[in-house]
């Protein structure tokens, strides 16, 4: 197949592209800090609509209402990335956080178990559900906001979308280290984990007043797109693109989730206070915020895949010793570092990633494709993640067994990698 021709949008000037980044990624930053606060307060969600016998059952139930969240994903990401191919960026962002902040009220106010029996666990997955529908359309109808912009900065523009999970990283281990350090267990369980949620409640007004008066995207604004169909245009035409989306995204998307677990990991299995174990993770949002759009910006000048290969063979090669000096020395500091360390590894490798994904796609299709290939891969390789990994350990006994599933998955996003050079020319 020959690599896709992208037209080339000015350059803009002012403070309009400063705008347009806050505009699209502030729905993302929302969103991964609902998933983020959910997985970090997995415990205390458990016992409050999950209630088991056995706490390990408990919170599998729990992380398993999180990855079934994610099964919705893909068919929002097809509706709703269809819909920005269609009418626009800017309109479908608008939807989003608007089904956003639905779901993350219903979580924020949901009575407990002990309240209502069973409603209490259906309402909390209709919220996940609610929140995984909206956040399908997200990521691809704000990733392509961000990459034509400026033709010649895709890669600088296109990393604030990780960069803003790595913002959400460190909102929601601040949260969880803060709590954890002030209230009790019983505070904790009671009411201290709404508290986040209702922070997130709040910023999605904030998030629609924004995007609600950006500029719309240069590639699509005034573009007669009535009669498209960009689903059909998608799986008649870029099941190439599909799997050279998916496949380089694979081994991000299980590394985000293991560092989000890590803390579970240092708590449950390790013995750690809660207080530092999410400490370990606010240092590690910081560098994803701050390093995401540095290595960014390099790609544009460098080449995206002379970073990315290298860091995806590194992620692959040592996560499993990693793992392996954590369960040997079980303390704050090899936590902290380890999880320093495949911050590092994670912001080299997406840093110029959205912009990868984005050059497997013409514009035409580019949000439904972007928006389908995400989710389906986060549904797959990300939103099980968590349940994997508890229940890799449950089974084998082994503490060391995530670290096997990412040395896995590693390959995968190695051969994608390869693939978009081959058949995209994506360099």
């Amino acid at each position: 197949m020959p690599p896709h021709t992208h037209p080339v949008p000015p350059a803009r000037t002012g403070p309009r592209p400063a705008r347009v980044i806050v505009a699209a990624t502030i729905g993302n930053t929302l969103e991964w800090f609902d998933i983020a606060i959910y997985a970090l307060f997995a415990i205390y969600i458990g016992r409050n609509f999950f209630p088991a016998a056995d706490p390990g059952v408990e919170l599998v139930q729990t992380f398993g209402v999180f990855g079934v969240s994610y099964l919705i994903r893909p068919l929002g990401g097809l509706l709703l990335g269809s819909y920005a191919d269609r009418k626009g960026r800017k309109k479908a962002l608008v939807q989003t956080i608007r089904l956003m902040v639905v779901g993350t009220a219903m979580i924020a106010f949901m009575p407990t178990y002990e309240s209502i029996g069973v409603l209490a666990p259906l309402g909390i997955i209709v919220a996940r559900l609610i929140q995984g529908f909206a956040a399908g359309g997200e990521f691809g109808a704000a990733t392509s906001l961000l990459v034509e912009q400026n033709g010649e900065r895709r890669g600088f523009l296109g990393s604030f979308q990780f960069a803003s999970q790595g913002l959400a990283t460190l909102l929601a281990a601040g949260f969880a280290a803060g709590l954890t350090a002030v209230l009790s267990d019983a505070d904790m369980t009671s009411w201290g984990w709404r508290v986040p949620f209702v922070f997130g409640l709040l910023v999605g007004p904030v998030g629609y007043v924004i995007r609600r008066y950006v500029d719309e995207s240069p590639a699509v604004a005034g573009r007669d797109t009535g009669n498209a169909s960009p689903v059909r245009e998608l799986f008649r035409q870029h099941w190439g693109g599909l799997l050279i989306a998916g496949g380089v995204l694979v081994v991000s998307t299980a590394l985000n989730f293991i560092l989000q677990y890590l803390p579970t990991f240092g708590i449950s299995e390790l013995g750690l206070a809660p207080s530092l174990s999410y400490v370990a993770l606010v240092i590690t949002g910081a560098i994803l915020t701050v390093v995401t759009p540095i290595v960014g910006g390099a790609s544009d000048r460098f080449g995206r895949l002379r970073i990315m290969l290298p860091s995806a063979v590194l992620i692959g090669v040592s996560v499993v010793p990693l793992f392996m000096w954590l369960i040997a020395v079980p303390s704050f500091a090899t936590l902290a570092a380890m999880m320093v360390l495949l911050g590092l590894l994670k912001a080299l490798y997406f840093g110029a990633l959205p912009s990868v994904m984005a050059d497997a796609f013409p514009v035409g299709a580019r949000a439904t494709g972007l928006s389908f290939s995400y989710n389906t891969t986060v549904a797959i390789f990300g939103g099980f993640t968590p349940t994997i990994a508890a229940a890799l350990i449950a089974a084998t006994g082994q503490q060391v067994s995530p670290g096997y599933y990412l040395f896995a998955v590693s390959f995968v996003s190695i051969a994608a990698l390869l693939g978009a050079v081959r058949f995209r020319g994506i360099r």
